[in-house]
């Protein structure tokens, strides 16, 4: 445990309906007992955990105001320390006067994720479940909350703690084989220590596969919406933002700067981009909205290229058609309820799809081709996901060091060499759930989160 007992507001600061001050250390309950007094005359450090009392918080001056404190003890707590959760009225003042009051009192001030990191020092919560904790909190959409509440709850870890047992089994398997090479000894052979390794590297790398996927659902996809003026861009983007998020009119090239909004299709959060629409023009502020279309294009992990499907094709059309990458774009057909006037030919090897945004049909049908394009190797239900960067990079260091273990194995080196890759890749997967990690990378895993979490 910490020697220092920290507080924090726990909430967002503002105006609402409580605040909740949260305070954890050895001495959590003595300093609560110094600002706080029940109504009933019992003393917090009377109750057993997981009791509340009623009362007022004080300072020097007098009453701050009503609350309720909760008292945990360790290490039945979230953090594993003795903890007092103070619940104010809601609002700025009064919640900093409790917070001070607290800290007249001997508590120091938390930092960023430290009751997250002290749960994790304390062996409440390992790495992977700890990521998870602000993964929770930043949920944009039902897929990246159950992702994440999956890692809480220890699916990935589960599954990682696994790969390592067979690793470190492999591992003890190739050093008896080293120190009793003449011995015959079932199992200890090439053939079944290339067969474990493979099974552990098989699964590594579906987890690193499946990381763009899980990253688009958590992070969402930067989509641009591009085409020439009047093809109904503006239009899809108020669809989708279910407001009138672009201004909508007859007149060519009213879009002139990009219109930005976050929304959510299918499961899949798109950082959706209006973009001006693509033309040759002499018009200088026009000609600049045009240029930033063009690179917001090519920057964008997915494209929606929308064309007039009651118009034959014209330059500015073609331009638009030449420069898509088939493999993140959808051609979206607009103006279905028109007489097609399209060679629909030249779309050939494209994902496309026709609609009429006016009238608001085909949008399921385009819904579906985004969740397509976002998620190209579809999730099971039982699949874990690897939700950080971090976590990406510390399984692709155990899957290099699989791959190395596995072309020494057939090198003809000692096998001694080849446990030395598998430690290599056991000490990465260490770090991965935290049982081995650096105080560095620690401290930047929990300086993400917010003050109070």
């Amino acid at each position: 445990m910490s020697e220092n007992t920290v507080a924090a507001i726990s909430t967002p600061l503002g105006t609402g309906g409580i605040s909740v001050i949260r305070i954890s250390g050895d001495a959590a309950i003595s300093i609560a007992d110094k600002c706080f007094r029940a109504f009933s005359g019992t003393k917090l450090c009377d109750l057993n955990g997981y009791e509340a009392l009623y009362g007022e918080i004080y300072d020097q001056s007098g009453v701050i105001d009503d609350c309720v404190a909760l008292v945990f003890k360790a290490p039945k707590s979230y953090t594993g320390e003795n903890v007092v959760e103070i619940s104010t009225h809601g609002g700025v003042l009064v919640t900093k006067k409790a917070l001070r009051a607290i800290f007249d009192c001997g508590a120091t001030p938390a930092m960023a994720g430290e009751f997250t990191k002290r749960a994790f020092l304390n062996g409440k919560l390992d790495l992977l479940k700890a990521e998870s904790v602000i993964g929770i909190i930043n949920a944009k959409n039902e897929s990246a909350l159950k992702i994440n509440r999956k890692a809480r709850n220890g699916g990935l870890s589960k599954d990682i703690d696994g790969i390592c047992e067979k690793m470190l089994e492999t591992a003890a398997s190739i050093a008896a084989y080293s120190d009793f090479p003449d011995e015959d000894i079932e199992n200890l052979n090439i053939e079944n220590f290339s067969s474990l390794i493979t099974e552990c590297e098989s699964k590594i790398n579906k987890l690193i596969e499946n990381f763009d996927n899980g990253k688009a659902i958590l992070e969402g996809i930067d989509c641009a919406i591009v085409g020439k003026p009047n093809v109904g861009k503006s239009t899809i983007m108020n669809l989708f933002s279910r407001s009138e998020k672009s201004i909508v009119t007859d007149i060519a090239g009213t879009t002139r700067d990009i219109i930005e909004n976050t929304v959510n299709v299918n499961g899949i959060t798109l950082n959706l981009a209006d973009t001006a629409g693509i033309r040759n023009t002499e018009d200088t502020v026009e000609k600049a909205g045009v240029q930033r279309a063009i690179q917001r294009q090519n920057d964008a992990q997915m494209v929606l290229a929308v064309f007039d499907n009651s118009s034959p094709l014209d330059s500015d059309d073609k331009k638009v058609l030449c420069s898509l990458d088939r493999e993140r774009s959808i051609v979206v057909l607009n103006k279905s309820d028109l007489k097609c006037k399209l060679d629909k030919s030249v779309f050939d090897g494209f994902l496309t799809v026709q609609i009429s945004a006016k009238y608001e049909n085909g949008i399921e049908d385009l819904a579906e081709k985004i969740k397509t394009v976002a998620l190209k190797n579809p999730l099971s239900e039982n699949d874990t996901l690897l939700i950080t960067e971090r976590q990406r990079e510390t399984a692709v260091r155990a899957q290099k060091a699989l791959k190395e273990a596995k072309e020494a194995l057939f090198a003809g080196v000692t096998v001694d060499a080849v446990g030395v890759c598998l430690d290599d890749a056991i000490s990465a997967l260490l770090e991965l759930t935290g049982k081995k990690v650096t105080e560095e990378v620690c401290n930047q895993i929990f300086e993400r989160f917010c003050i109070g979490k």
